[in-house]
């Protein structure tokens, strides 16, 4: 049986990605800060599926946490052959109204984090000649969207070049770009989502079934649905200076997710 690491696994995509490795046989390692929750989930998943479900209590936007899971990565005794970067969160508010201390926590979770993680995972992956690693990004990676669409654009950009670089060695990486998904996201940041149109929402569970079968395809950007594909063919045409007001307006409309 291989061994997925999911961060974030305790809600919303996390929590999708968990019950579907799961149900396939999948052993995993369940990363998150609340450790109540993670000895549930675990303690569901095992009873429901019979695999093994091992807690990792770890808060990434910290030295201590992040470390504690590149310990994990790198055990080389049980090795981890799927890892998620699925942590992340999302701040309300348009540039210079959020804190700053915010923003570097912004930056330490969803590219510090994704870099190192990312790293330890695949340097033993390498060396056993397979494995694979999806990294959670957002359709708002194609948008001018203050620090949340930098950071997970750059996502995007590092998944991809690091795919080129390790092209040759069994490891496949794949960045994950959903847009608006029913989970915990936007209630956690303090966004209303009353205003958003019903099709703009995405299912879970179908999300992450698309995505993983796009990482067996061996594709480095996953869109998982047809509508987002379409708008970002659209975004791909538009000119820089509109959509940045669009998707600023959007943005504090609806939430960056």
């Amino acid at each position: 049986m291989t061994t997925a690491l999911i961060t974030g696994s305790t809600a919303g995509i996390g929590a999708a990605f968990a019950r579907k490795l799961a149900a396939q046989g999948h052993n995993l390692v369940l990363v998150a800060r609340d450790t109540k929750r993670l000895g549930e989930q675990a303690t569901e998943l095992h009873d429901r599926h019979g695999i093994e479900a091992e807690v990792l209590t770890a808060d990434l936007s910290t030295e201590e946490g992040i470390a504690a899971v590149e310990q994990r990565l790198a055990d080389l005794k049980h090795p981890v052959d799927l890892l998620v970067n699925n942590a992340g969160f999302g701040n309300k508010g348009r540039y210079l109204e959020v804190p700053m201390a915010d923003e570097l926590t912004m930056i330490k979770v969803h590219i510090e984090a994704v870099l190192r993680l990312t790293s330890a995972a695949t340097e033993s992956m390498r060396t056993r000649g397979r494995g694979g690693v999806v990294n959670v990004a957002s359709v708002a990676a194609f948008l001018p969207r203050g620090t949340y669409g930098a950071s997970k654009a750059w996502v995007v950009q590092f998944t991809q070049g690091a795919a080129k670089d390790l092209a040759d060695s069994g490891v496949r990486l794949m960045a994950l770009c959903p847009g608006f998904v029913r989970t915990e996201f936007h209630e956690r940041a303090g966004m209303g989502t009353g205003n958003i149109p019903n099709w703009m929402w995405l299912d879970a569970d179908k999300l992450v079934a698309e995505a993983l079968a796009d990482l067996a395809r061996g594709r480095t950007v996953s869109i998982p649905d047809p509508r987002y594909k379409a708008l970002m063919s659209v975004v791909k045409l538009a000119p820089r200076g509109l959509l940045g007001g669009v998707s600023s307006r959007t943005g504090r409309k609806y939430g960056p997710q």
